[in-house]
């Protein structure tokens, strides 16, 4: 299973969704995680979709085109998402995660590997069998 952290600067997640200009990528497995890669967007923030956040359609694909660069993740760890970047995301079966500005990716990681050990949600435990982790 595939998971995604919005971060400036590869170390904690620090970004919301749709100002990310990276997500780094790891893969869980039973034997716990790996860093499979970086996805960039863009150099720094993410302005393209900032700078037309009121301008309907070209928003949307921008938006759009983003979630589908991270459809293969289930998990995606941001600071913020607005309402309607999170009802796509999960419409793509992609689980968004608020976590506090400045969480360490790597404490995360930790912390999602001792949920699914100990007390999946349904939900993580769908995204698991779906994965066969």
């Amino acid at each position: 299973m595939k998971v995604a952290f919005a971060t400036a600067d590869k170390i904690t997640v620090n970004e919301h969704f749709g100002r990310a200009g990276m997500f780094e990528v790891f893969e869980i497995t039973e034997e716990g995680y790996n860093f499979s890669e970086t996805r960039k967007f863009a150099e720094g923030r993410d302005t393209a979709i900032e700078d037309t956040k009121n301008a309907g359609e070209v928003h949307e694909n921008l938006v759009l085109a983003k979630i589908d660069k991270l459809s293969d993740c289930k998990i995606i760890y941001i600071t913020d998402i607005g309402g309607p970047s999170a009802a796509k995301l999960a419409k793509k079966g992609i689980m968004p995660v608020k976590l506090k500005d400045g969480q360490s990716i790597e404490e995360s990681l930790k912390m999602l590997l001792n949920t699914i050990k100990t007390t999946p949600t349904p939900w993580l435990k769908r995204a698991i069998s779906n994965k066969n982790i």
